[in-house]
């Protein structure tokens, strides 16, 4: 009999610390039964997808207040992404072997010191000790959020609903990020922002405190942590993740960024060589080889890969190439954010009607389509670009629940929270690889300050033909994963669409 992570329907509730109820380790039956530890589920989804995009607007007026040179105050959103991409595997880790749940509330907990020690910062370097600060705990919660949505059920469309749902209150606040942090501060001190974040984890804490079941020691991972393989795996994505940041800071004749990029290489190919030799490694391979495994991973790298790149690209078209200012260019982006939004309540539909593993395909698939869409036509008018937002928004609204259902479902129920920080790490690094791929490019074919004014017809030809090769090849690169992934994860003749992730139970919630 396959083992769970719950006891018999009908176990009586305990009772914690403080009066608080803690929910039974039963399996829900419906979202609205759950509803408690979706809340704070979702609350945990809304501070990570805010994070850094609350930020990004109220840069200049935070730049002034705290006397920022404009080169350092990048750190201030990329102290934050750094630390939260590089130790979120290790985090992951941890939270397999000391409890999901444990480690969840420990990062609330962390993440709430954080916040309110923003209220006195007075300089640059306090601010951006708080965001690594922050980025940290961010490591600690973020892997969690999937992992335990996912072992809240055992009837895989509710999984897919309950990653939906989440994903949904994420990409409101994705969308709402930056308008909260252009308004605030000009009604209120711009720590504001980031205090703001206190009633998010109450709110948070309190969901996952009595809504979410506590783990059960026997679907804990107990083999010894590998703390070598985890300071490996951490310098291989912190350095990816510095290269986009090294090459904006100094350019592609300088170098540091190639020096970061070398240096990542290295320690991905350290860390290779000891999770093959050793006997407890932190990422058993082995498992992460697994069809289901490899194949979400590459669907999340290449949407990854594919959203970040056009993201970037159509950003600098719109303000330096056409000339828009950022508020049009805010304008501009609002197709892909209409459908971020309005495309929740379709993801569980889709998805059950073609399939978990042609779900992961089709909209993977839609992501580089729009990359390809955009770079093929994106300089004959706004029209296309418009369109490429929209393959490429509804192809991340289904590729993050779909993908990452694969993988946890290829995955051990001990090493849950692996997985989700796999595919978080997944589509980190892939979209700092995009960034980096196409800055590159344009820093070779279009040389010189990008922000001067006054274009001459020269560089606005050089301009576009570096977003024609980086699209290109990033377009090809996100299609040879979709395609390895599609492979990867198809039956094989007479196999069916049995198992437990082929074929989503239609029942309702």
């Amino acid at each position: 009999m396959k083992r769970t992570l719950f006891v018999r329907r009908g176990s009586r509730r305990r009772h914690g610390p403080y009066g608080l109820r803690e929910a039974p380790r039963t399996p829900f039956r419906s979202l609205r039964e759950a509803w408690v530890a979706l809340a704070g589920l979702s609350a945990v989804f809304l501070f990570e997808m805010m994070g850094n995009t609350v930020l990004n607007v109220a840069l200049p007026t935070i730049g002034r207040e705290l006397d920022v040179p404009s080169a350092a105050l990048q750190w201030v959103t990329n102290a934050y992404a750094v630390v939260f991409g590089g130790l979120m595997l290790v985090f992951g880790a941890l939270a397999d072997r000391l409890g999901r749940r444990r480690v969840m509330l420990a990062g609330l907990a962390l993440l709430a010191a954080a916040s309110l020690a923003t209220a006195a910062v007075t300089t640059p370097g306090a601010l951006v000790a708080v965001r690594a600060v922050t980025g940290l705990a961010a490591a600690m919660t973020t892997p969690g959020t999937m992992a335990m949505a996912f072992r809240l059920f055992d009837d895989e469309d509710l999984r897919v609903r309950a990653i939906t749902l989440i994903s949904t209150v994420g990409m409101a606040g994705l969308a709402i990020g930056p308008t909260v942090g252009g308004l605030v501060p000009a009604a209120a001190p711009w720590q504001t922002l980031l205090l703001a974040n206190v009633p998010i984890v109450a709110l948070a804490a309190l969901g996952i405190r009595t809504g979410v079941p506590a783990d059960d020691p026997a679907d804990l991972h107990r083999a010894p942590a590998d703390v070598a393989g985890g300071l490996l795996g951490t310098a291989t994505v912190v350095l990816a993740l510095l290269v986009p940041t090294l090459y904006a800071e100094s350019g592609t004749g300088a170098w540091q960024p190639w020096a970061a990029a070398v240096g990542a290489v290295g320690a991905a190919t350290a860390f290779v060589r000891r999770e093959r030799s050793v006997p407890h490694p932190l990422l058993d391979l082995a498992v992460v080889a697994r069809p289901r495994v490899s194949g979400g991973l590459a669907y999340k790298a290449a949407a990854g890969l594919a959203n970040a790149a056009l993201a970037y690209l159509v950003t600098l078209q719109l303000q330096l190439d056409w000339g828009w200012s950022p508020a049009r260019a805010s304008l501009g982006m609002l197709p892909q954010v209409v459908v971020l939004l309005a495309g929740g309540p379709f993801v569980h539909r889709f998805v059950r009607r073609v399939g978990i593993d042609r779900a992961a395909s089709i909209s993977a698939g839609s992501v580089v389509a729009g990359l390809a869409v955009y770079t093929l036509c994106g300089s004959l008018g706004y029209p296309w670009v418009a369109a490429a937002l929209v393959l490429v928004a509804a192809g991340m609204r289904v590729v993050g629940a779909a993908a990452g259902v694969n993988v946890l479902d290829g995955l051990p129920r001990e090493r849950t929270s692996t997985g989700a920080a796999l595919v978080d790490t997944a589509a980190e690094v892939s979209a700092a690889v995009g960034v980096a791929v196409a800055g590159t490019v344009l820093g070779v074919l279009c040389a010189g300050d990008l922000a001067a004014g006054h274009w001459s017809a020269e560089r606005i030809d050089a301009f576009r033909r570096a977003v024609t090769v980086s699209g290109a090849v990033l377009t090809l690169a996100s299609a040879a994963f979709v395609g390895w992934a599609t492979r990867r994860t198809r039956p094989a003749p007479g196999e069916g669409r049995g198992g437990a992730s082929n074929g989503l139970v239609a029942k309702g919630s």
